[in-house]
């Protein structure tokens, strides 16, 4: 019996070795995993390189096996980030740059579709397509932004400094040439001065052509270039002493950058600099958002297209930055981030209003939209005057996702005040009080701006208890109701009264109810489901803390915020025929993304919010999830839903907080249908939403 044991056991070990060769001819050998360590002979050693950048950011170059050779962007993330910055001798990674930001590299593109989870002690460890395997040309380069903090005995044998062929400009300016005394801001036309690292230099204008200019414009926040009066300016320069540290510029005007253009320095041995020549002289156009004056606000808006604008900017902190959404079929919708990079960016930064782009942003870094996406591979050579105006690809639904959508940050002109700081101070030195009744829409760039009350001052003399003051934040939430389901979920329930006592403590009911026989009867309600997802950079969080929430007994919970949504039913014309309110007895992750935890959840008094990239489901069959209707008459109507109605608590958009739908009401049954976010669609197409009519009949299409 043994042998017989011993002889199976043999010709099972042969079969399964057969079945093993099998296996591996007819699928394949496996993809690699962990990228294969590089050989003992070829230690792996790391620069950064490219331009216009800082000491601790650059495009990533690898040396392996005596060659030097880049990263691929596909699949990259600040995980990979991470490991790269500890390779090269920083403490972690805080961003990264994809599509070249930082020029494109030359020779072998060594690691491709990288993904490292962000605990590995070298990229060897990560996993990726093997070395020197990939399908990415080096305009998709990716770098890293390292914090400026280097590892405590950092060993830096494997780390090269890239020995730079030439000088690097780190920051232009316009200095003005004429007046005496301060100068309204922005500055708009000037000498051109660029700093490099011995200070402040001029440029030689032998040479220089609108292309010049309008690369410099854009850095400074101006979408457009101007001519200036050069034989005034030359009869200025010849009274004037001057020092020239570049000369030599040609660009092409599609540069973000003047670092990308062509360009020569003065060295300390140039005896004679810009011979027959005069400081170069740039005017820029402002932005409409930037043109103070009343000409040059004329000029602006008489060049600015006819009709709605087809861009906008969602989910910035400041102006000039966002998700990138574009109107097409009169709604809106978002762009996917491949291709994206800075050519493109930049004429979208310039279409809207602002200078050339600082940083064209992939994988929602601005937070993700709600609807269509509806470009993709949007290819702009920088000469475009519209975005439309550049090769793209539209969209389907297998191309791209939401956690793709493209976003940018623009360059701003200066205008003196600075946003990033939050001051904390004692008020009791202020002796007095100068502006009340504030009410801005967010847009404006000061106070002074914002409406307010007049010469009359509501607390002026009631001392400094009342004055106001801020927490700024670089990131915020931003909740979008689900419209869709609101439609799918509507229907009318005749509840009796002997069930809703405790939503009648909590003022869930019309006024009518108070006088209603109780508990005999029974009140109409129309119910419907609202999920609110968090597609914003912060978590949304109470405005009050676990110590102030109200205990409801009747419910058994808490309410973290008194009034969290408003229901309402309205008529064509905006009248309120009928209105209802959602606490926040329950503000927690529902559900999520993917790739997203829950954070919070009110079991056992937890911690409430709602966590970017989660949603709060609040279903159709709970308490107060209905707008009371029983008073209201058979006809058509606008069903709007409000989300954080008081602005308590900080949003980064809030003009997408509002819901409607058309609804009929015929005195049994009611029909909801067209629901949409507030700001989903075009001017026209909500004009004729307001203007609806109301259905002929029940056959809704």
């Amino acid at each position: 019996m043994s042998d017989l044991k011993l002889a199976g056991g043999w010709q099972w070990g042969l079969w399964g070795l057969v079945l093993c060769v099998l296996c591996t001819w007819c699928l394949g050998a496996p993809s690699p995993s962990p990228s294969p360590a590089a050989s003992p002979g070829s230690k792996l050693r790391f620069r950064l390189a490219g331009f216009p950048r800082k000491h601790y950011e650059g495009r990533v170059e690898i040396q392996r096996a005596g060659e030097w050779g880049t990263i691929c962007d596909d699949d990259f993330t600040l995980q990979a980030a991470h490991v790269l910055c500890r390779e090269l001798g920083f403490t972690e990674a805080t961003g990264w740059a994809h599509s070249a930001k930082y020029g494109p590299g030359t020779g072998r593109i060594w690691l491709d579709n990288l993904n490292c989870r962000g605990t590995e002690r070298s990229v060897s460890e990560c996993s990726s397509r093997g070395w020197g395997n990939s399908d990415c040309t080096h305009d998709e380069d990716a770098g890293v932004v390292c914090k400026d903090q280097r590892l405590p005995g950092f060993s830096d044998s494997n780390i090269i400094e890239v020995e730079e062929q030439h000088l690097q400009v780190e920051e232009v300016r316009l200095k003005s040439a004429v007046g005496g005394g301060r100068r309204p801001l922005p500055v708009t036309e000037g000498l051109v001065e660029v700093r490099l690292p011995g200070g402040w230099a001029q440029v030689c204008d032998q040479g220089w052509s609108a292309h010049n200019s309008r690369v410099i414009c854009g850095m400074l926040g101006f979408p457009s270039e101007r001519r200036v009066n050069a034989a005034f300016y030359r009869l200025l320069a010849q009274r004037q002493r001057h020092s020239f540290g570049l000369h030599g510029v040609a660009c092409m005007g599609t540069e973000a950058h003047l670092s990308l253009c062509p360009l020569e320095f003065y060295h300390g041995n140039d005896t004679a600099r810009c011979p027959g020549g005069a400081p170069a002289v740039v005017s820029c156009v402002p932005g409409s958002l930037y043109a103070t004056a009343n000409g040059q606000r004329k000029k602006q808006s008489s060049a600015q297209p006819r009709g709605e604008p087809r861009l906008r900017l969602k989910g910035g902190a400041r102006p000039g930055e966002g998700r990138v959404e574009v109107l097409k079929g009169g709604e809106w919708g978002t762009v996917c981030d491949h291709k994206w990079d800075l050519q493109s960016a930049s004429v979208l930064c310039r279409e809207l209003g602002f200078g050339s782009a600082r940083e064209a942003l992939s994988g929602a870094r601005m937070g993700q939209g709600m609807g269509p996406i509806h470009l993709s591979e949007v290819r702009c050579s920088g000469r475009e005057a519209s975005l439309w105006n550049c090769p793209h690809k539209n969209i389907t639904a297998e191309d791209c996702s939401h956690a793709q959508d493209a976003a940018v940050r623009c360059n701003l002109p200066y205008t003196g005040v600075e946003a990033t700081e939050t001051w904390y101070w004692d008020s009791g030195n202020v002796t007095e009080l100068v502006l009340s009744g504030v009410r801005c829409t967010g847009s404006e760039l000061s106070l002074g701006e914002c409406a307010h009350h007049g010469t009359h001052i509501a607390c002026k003399r009631t001392g400094t208890r009342f004055a106001a003051g801020v927490i700024c934040s670089e990131t915020a939430s931003d909740l979008i109701l689900h419209s869709a389901l609101v439609q799918e979920t509507a229907y009318i329930e005749d509840r009796p009264l002997h069930m809703l006592y405790c939503a009648a403590e909590e003022n869930c009911l019309s006024r009518s109810a108070r006088s209603a026989n109780w508990p005999y009867g029974h009140r109409r309600l129309l119910r419907f489901s609202s999920q609110i997802h968090n597609l914003g950079r912060a978590d949304f969080r109470p405005k009050a803390g676990r110590h102030s929430w109200v205990w409801h007994e009747c419910h058994g919970h808490y309410h973290s915020m008194d009034i969290f949504t408003h229901y309402d039913i309205l008529t064509p014309n905006g009248t309120k025929v009928a209105e209802g309110h959602k606490a926040s007895f329950c503000l927690e992750d529902t559900e999520c993304q993917e790739d997203v935890s829950k954070r919070y959840e009110c079991a056992n008094f937890g911690e409430q919010g709602i966590t970017v990239g989660c949603w709060d489901l609040y279903r159709h069959d709970i308490d107060c999830q209905w707008i009371d209707i029983t008073d209201v008459k058979p006809g058509n109507y606008i069903l709007q839903v409000v989300i954080n109605p008081n602005f308590e608590v900080a949003e980064s958009d809030f003009t997408n907080n509002a819901m409607k739908c058309n609804c009929k009401y015929d005195g049994h049954r009611i029909w909801v249908h067209n629901c949409h976010i507030g700001d989903a669609f075009s001017e026209e197409a909500n004009r004729r939403f307001e203007r609806y009519p109301g259905q002929a009949n029940n056959q809704i299409v």
